[in-house]
């Protein structure tokens, strides 16, 4: 699979968020992918999220960001679910409480940052505060200095995530990004199952339903995102959404790509330590 045609590439021309189709006419086929490629895929990067955890030098920070109904959480139980635990940690990223406004709009992010030997996955990011403000023009209501509230705001706060994931990974903790484009139709197929399904209906907010209407506006704000995060140290991943299978089996296989190009691997026992290890092993078998 050519994962580079769902990449963003930093550009001098803006992209279009209609670049990049719901759906890919080119995917392979649902059986196929739940029931071979998947597996496959998830064999591979169990084995190298174990080398990752072993070895404890080095770690990944991924983001997930989407409009309701995209395919994060499904993304998670179907994919990350299946890692080491231990080397696995898992953070959703939500309204902001009265605490995590009066701090610098990072501060929240810093418990779901990876330790090394970790993946750390954002159910929805630090994103949020260059998303959800503009939908609602609600950036009056946060405690800024009136000097920083201005048009400018947005570029400086790409600036800054820019800044924040260049420092990431010059730390040795690369970021990577999925956006889930997922369509306005499919949204509705999804939200009205989790409302008439019984057993889905905690998964729906009324809140949902608010937020669809400003989906015009989410697109807009979306796309210029895009356009401005999309690092070549921190690359953005437009995942058609609408393959809920083949979006889940482009995020395995480019998790595979970024881990082998960690090239993590497990530890090696020392000349002493061997000997010592000989001796503990005679030493049980003979217990």
């Amino acid at each position: 699979m050519d994962s580079t045609k769902y990449r963003v590439t930093p550009d001098k021309t803006p992209i279009k968020l209609t670049d990049y189709p719901t759906t890919d006419n080119d995917r392979f086929s649902e059986d196929e992918l739940q029931n071979k490629l998947i597996p496959e895929s998830i064999k591979k990067l169990q084995d190298l999220h174990l080398k990752l955890h072993a070895e404890e030098e080095k770690s990944i920070m991924v983001v997930l960001q989407a409009i309701d109904a995209g395919g994060k959480d499904e993304a998670i139980s179907f994919i990350f679910s299946n890692l080491t635990a231990q080397g696995l940690k898992t953070t959703s990223v939500k309204k902001p409480s009265k605490t995590e406004v009066k701090h610098d709009y990072l501060w929240r992010i810093h418990e779901g940052k990876p330790a090394r030997g970790e993946i750390s996955i954002l159910n929805r990011s630090y994103y949020e505060e260059v998303i959800a403000p503009r939908i609602h023009d609600v950036l009056d209501e946060d405690p800024l200095p009136d000097h920083l509230i201005d048009e400018n705001i947005w570029k400086m706060r790409f600036r800054q995530l820019n800044d924040f994931e260049r420092y990431m990974k010059e730390n040795g903790f690369p970021v990577i990004k999925f956006f889930f484009n997922v369509s306005k139709d499919i949204q509705k197929e999804r939200l009205l199952e989790r409302m008439k399904d019984p057993k889905k209906n905690w998964e729906f907010s009324f809140s949902d339903i608010e937020e669809r209407k400003h989906w015009d506006t989410y697109q807009e704000v979306f796309e210029e995102m895009l356009n401005h995060t999309s690092t070549e140290y921190a690359p953005w991943y437009v995942l058609p959404a609408d393959d809920d299978w083949y979006a889940r089996y482009i995020i395995s296989e480019v998790m595979i790509e970024v881990l082998e190009k960690l090239d993590p691997q497990f530890p090696e026992i020392s000349g002493d330590e061997q000997k010592q290890l000989k001796e503990s092993i005679e030493l049980l078998e003979n217990d």
